[in-house]
């Protein structure tokens, strides 16, 4: 392929121009900041190579943030284009980058990094585990999804960004109609992160098979680490689908193959199939921990048990099984017939209905509970209403004949963010309030945690429900413009004006964040919210080793009933006994550097450096083949010393 220096540097837009300044500026601040502190060694013995599970989660935390930031960017960018008629901000090409962008981070770079990252931070806990099943998999899985993350990313800057839409349909992503590297970095980076997903899973659901503490059955699980087991059994079964897809969109795009390329012998539908196989089951993905986070926040706050536990459980198994049968409600106005269409139209509409289990279960748990209106509290109860709208339109959207007025409308634009953001953000955001002094000592501030809500729920609603009623009037989505002749231009306004009280709550988060890692008390008790599970019978923050001794599980609720019965909680020092923990390893973030400078090579068809860089995996993992280190042990008197500082014994 012949690439020119323009193809690779984008120069020409101001946009790009101040990205690239800024890229450039933050770096070297790091750079000066880290080595005017001193703080490489500290970065790289305590972060860069830790297989912590906590720490790792704590990273995964901190590239959701970012990624947000930046997912924020393309999504004001896309409301000041279509806020007035005919607008001149961005052209259409410019446009179709910043959607494809917007929708690539929010799902894969945003919303999974976040739930991921708690669940690395929560899962072990919540099960009396010291660290999951393989902690170095573990660390090679976030830094895949870093360097996945990264490598998409630069696209905007270098090469240029993808630019066929987040489901990148085929003919449209083809080299025919899209001949740059851009969907070349889409291909690419999607399977370096995806692969580090998949990892994720496999990794995770041994965990919570065979590392549970003792006494807890599948059914004394937190219903977080249910929502978990379910959710990884589903990347198991969705991310190979995706990992498939990829690579013959991979094969067609730089090797000349016609698997999507209908000229060729082809079939575009081929691609559509495979992306909603996992894309439809990704959905679930993301909503599942959000549902275990808001039954853990809902309880604890409610100081009540949770409502209809195995029911619970069964409408989470049921919605598992369902997200692999209702791809097809995507394809209902591309000729599939009325005998299929009606039969997805089903088992869509099935769907909802162990989701409204769960909200009724959610509903009866606050049923004449004590409860404490605390923000991640308040982002739970917001939830349950605002989800409601996105499933109510959901059910509308369901039906085949409906569909074929609502498809490709900015109703159906609405209606994901409806889903999503409720189901997703409001989770993570809930979350942070709720967990934050497990990974870091304090709380943050719960008084700018209530300007956060209210801003962020207010944008939330007068930037998308316009959309509805644009969507009814006939508005497209994917469309940079709009004629004033429409009448669209004042509820694009409004939706306009909304996006920036969105943006504003999301920037009292981030100052809430500085602000209490600046101010915040730091002799918080370790159980703040008087809470239910056993991650709350640890430090703040969590000891490296979790537990000094394994609890005992007798059932669920397990802490509560704890500190109910006074049982397990006075430490026994004559008990004790060195523990055994995995070192740090330095493999992860090397295949991670690797396998960013493969990708690279590979998006700009530079074939045979890829080749030898290649090289570089395989040593990776001859390495680790013949890594024999088999961690260290920790002594007796510093597992007492630490246990005794934080139970405030002498």
């Amino acid at each position: 392929m012949n690439i020119k220096w323009d193809d690779i540097v984008i120069t020409g837009d101001p946009l790009i121009l101040g990205a690239q300044i800024s890229i450039i500026l933050t770096m070297v601040a790091a750079v000066v900041g880290i080595t005017y502190f001193k703080k490489w060694k500290y970065l790289w013995d305590e972060w860069i190579t830790t297989v912590d599970h906590k720490r790792i989660g704590i990273m995964y935390i901190l590239v959701a943030v970012v990624m947000f930031f930046r997912g924020g960017i393309d999504g004001l960018m896309m409301k000041a284009q279509t806020a007035v008629p005919d607008a001149k901000f961005l052209d259409a090409q410019h446009y179709n980058e910043v959607f494809t962008t917007h929708g690539v981070i929010m799902i894969l770079f945003m919303a999974m990094p976040a739930l991921i990252g708690l669940m690395n931070v929560v899962v072990p806990l919540q099960i009396g585990a010291r660290d999951v099943a393989f902690p170095q998999l573990n660390a090679v899985s976030f830094w895949l999804t870093f360097s996945g993350a990264m490598l998409f990313n630069i696209s905007f800057v270098i090469g240029g960004s993808p630019d066929a839409g987040w489901t990148s349909y085929f003919p449209l992503a083809g080299k025919e109609f899209t001949p740059g590297v851009g969907n070349n970095f889409y291909a690419i980076a999607l399977q370096i992160a995806g692969i580090g997903t998949l990892m994720t899973g496999v990794n995770f659901i041994v965990t919570i098979l065979k590392m549970r503490t003792k006494g807890m059955t599948l059914l004394k699980m937190p219903m977080f680490t249910w929502t978990v087991l379910v959710t990884n059994v589903i990347i198991v079964f969705a991310f190979p689908i995706l990992t498939v897809a990829l690579a013959l969109m991979t094969f067609d795009r730089l090797f000349g193959t016609h698997f999507f390329t209908v000229s060729g012998g082809g079939n575009a539908m081929l691609w559509n199939n495979l992306f909603w196989l996992w894309g439809h089951p990704e959905v679930y993905i993301v909503v599942l921990p959000a549902f275990g986070m808001f039954s853990e926040i809902i309880s604890t706050f409610s100081r009540k048990r949770l409502y209809g536990y195995n029911s619970m459980i069964v409408s989470i198994v049921g919605i598992a099984i369902l997200s692999f049968v209702v791809w097809v409600h995507h394809f209902y106005t591309m000729g599939s017939g009325p005998v299929v269409n009606s039969v997805f139209s089903i088992t869509t509409m099935l769907i909802a209905v162990p989701t409204g289990v769960k909200i009724f279960n959610w509903l009866f748990t606050m049923r004449k509970g004590r409860i404490q209106f605390t923000t991640a509290m308040m982002w739970s109860l917001a939830f349950i209403p605002t989800f409601t709208i996105g499933g109510v339109t959901g059910v509308m959207l369901a039906m085949a004949a409906a569909d074929y007025q609502y498809h490709n409308t900015l109703f159906l634009v609405a209606h994901f963010h409806y889903v999503l953001i409720p189901g997703v953000v409001y989770a993570v955001f809930a979350g942070f309030y709720y967990w934050w002094p497990k990974m870091f000592g304090y709380a943050l501030n719960e008084r700018l945690g209530k300007w956060h809500f209210w801003l962020f729920n207010i944008g939330f609603n007068v930037t998308f429900m316009p959309m509805f009623f644009l969507g009814l009037k006939g508005a497209v989505r994917r469309s940079y413009t709009f004629s004033a002749e429409s009448g669209f231009a004042p509820l694009f306004l409004l939706s306009a004006i909304g996006s920036l009280i969105l943006a504003a709550g999301f920037a009292v988060l981030v100052y809430n964040i500085y602000y209490s890692t600046r101010y915040a008390k730091r002799d918080i008790s370790t159980d703040p919210w008087d809470a239910r599970t056993l991650e709350w019978h640890t430090a703040n923050p969590v000891q490296f080793y979790n537990f000094a001794q394994l609890p005992e599980v007798k059932s669920t609720d397990t802490f509560w009933y704890m500190k109910k019965n006074k049982e397990g909680l006075v430490l026994k020092e004559d008990e004790l006994e060195e523990i055994h923990m995995p070192s740090n390893s330095w493999v992860p973030i090397y295949m991670c550097s690797v396998f960013f400078v493969v990708g690279f090579f590979m998006v700009f068809e530079w074939f045979i450096p890829a080749a030898i860089c290649s090289i570089g995996i395989f040593v990776g993992l001859l390495i680790r083949s013949f890594d024999y280190d088999e961690g260290f042990h920790v002594k007796l008197d510093v597992i007492k010393k630490t246990e005794r500082a934080w139970r405030g014994e002498k």
